[in-house]
């Protein structure tokens, strides 16, 4: 896969063969920013532009910019563990997603305190 980090901010790059160009999004975030060039050379500064204006837009709005944290957390566990973390979050009646994000967020909550 290929990426540009700028500012903290990263984007997968991707090649249209069809249209001929390089294409790319801000990851990460969920506001839609976008950017594609005909040269590499080019798609770099229109990263960078992306990233300045998106920066520069939120700043005359009054709207924080969104960090570039996905939230996502990728780990391994013992297949066991995530079998009874599964049935647990379905007798639960959430998504395996949501509740071990409550749990992680009650054991960093109980440690920072």
């Amino acid at each position: 896969m290929n990426t540009m980090s700028y500012k903290g901010y990263a984007a997968r790059i991707e090649y249209d063969a069809e249209d001929e160009i390089f294409f790319g999004k801000l990851a990460g975030i969920t506001d839609g920013i976008s950017f594609h060039a005909d040269t590499v050379a080019d798609l770099k500064a229109a990263f960078h532009e992306a990233v300045d204006d998106y920066i520069e837009t939120c700043a005359k709005i009054g709207k924080d910019p969104q960090k570039p944290y996905s939230g996502k957390m990728m780990f391994r566990v013992d297949p066991e563990v995530h079998a009874q973390a599964a049935k647990a979050a379905e007798l639960s009646g959430k998504s395996l997603n949501q509740w071990a994000a409550e749990v992680l967020a009650k054991a960093a909550a109980s440690k920072a305190a």
